[in-house]
């Protein structure tokens, strides 16, 4: 089964500073329909203005995934991590059992465009830890970038999840088989793709379950996020 998540459908908050498509409900948006997939709890893609920013703020027992589409993202943290995220960057914090971060524009003219996904974790109240990567350059494909299992390509995560990031050129066609009893959901980031003959353009997702053997095409040159995630 496939459950389409159009982007003019996600709920919407819009600030002097800020700009947020909400897949799921979050803060004042609240929808019973979309409270989350699986273990995936929250994507949300941000526009923040120049010189603006998320203030040093608290979380706790959620694995929280930063993926930059355009501009630089600075992040700092209580555990005294201090770091700049850019596109072709992954960067995960586990919140365990608490910490304070703060997520920073500090370019004068641009902003900064990224998805902010937050994953429910397995295991509650672990020691608060962090990780950023770089993503090897590629195309016409999928590359795994977060996953339970550390590799030299992904980051871990506190979750039975494997992240993917999907790249293909405009007429190519990506295959993905699932697991019995996965759940998958599918973000575009941008340009657009079929899913099982099911049209998707940049901000939309899917949800997938019983369907185990995918086929993406581009219909554009496009890039998207698949999650795989246990129950």
């Amino acid at each position: 089964m496939i459950t389409i998540r159009l982007s003019k459908d996600r709920g919407l908050s819009v600030y002097n500073w800020l700009k947020s498509r909400h897949t799921f409900s979050f803060s004042r948006y609240y929808d019973p329909a979309f409270m989350g997939f699986f273990s995936l709890r929250v994507i949300n893609e941000d526009i923040v203005a120049p010189h603006r920013g998320f203030d040093s703020h608290h979380h706790d027992n959620m694995e929280i995934i930063s993926y930059v589409i355009s501009g630089v993202l600075e992040h700092k943290d209580s555990m005294g991590n201090g770091s700049l995220i850019k596109p072709g960057e992954i960067q995960r914090m586990s919140a365990g059992s608490g910490v304070e971060h703060s997520e920073q524009n500090n370019s004068a003219t641009e902003p900064v465009h990224f998805f902010q996904i937050w994953i429910l974790p397995k295991v509650k109240d672990i020691r608060p830890s962090y990780e950023q990567k770089s993503i090897e350059p590629f195309t016409n494909g999928l590359k795994l970038i977060v996953s339970s299992q550390p590799s030299a390509s992904a980051i871990s995560i506190n979750q039975d999840i494997e992240v993917y990031l999907g790249r293909a050129e405009s007429g190519r066609t990506i295959s993905y088989t699932g697991k019995a009893g996965h759940g998958i959901w599918i973000q575009v980031v941008s340009g657009a793709l079929s899913l099982q003959g099911n049209n998707l353009a940049a901000g939309d997702g899917a949800a997938i379950t019983e369907e185990l053997d995918l086929q993406i095409q581009a219909t554009q040159e496009c890039e998207f996020l698949l999650f795989d995630m246990v129950q």
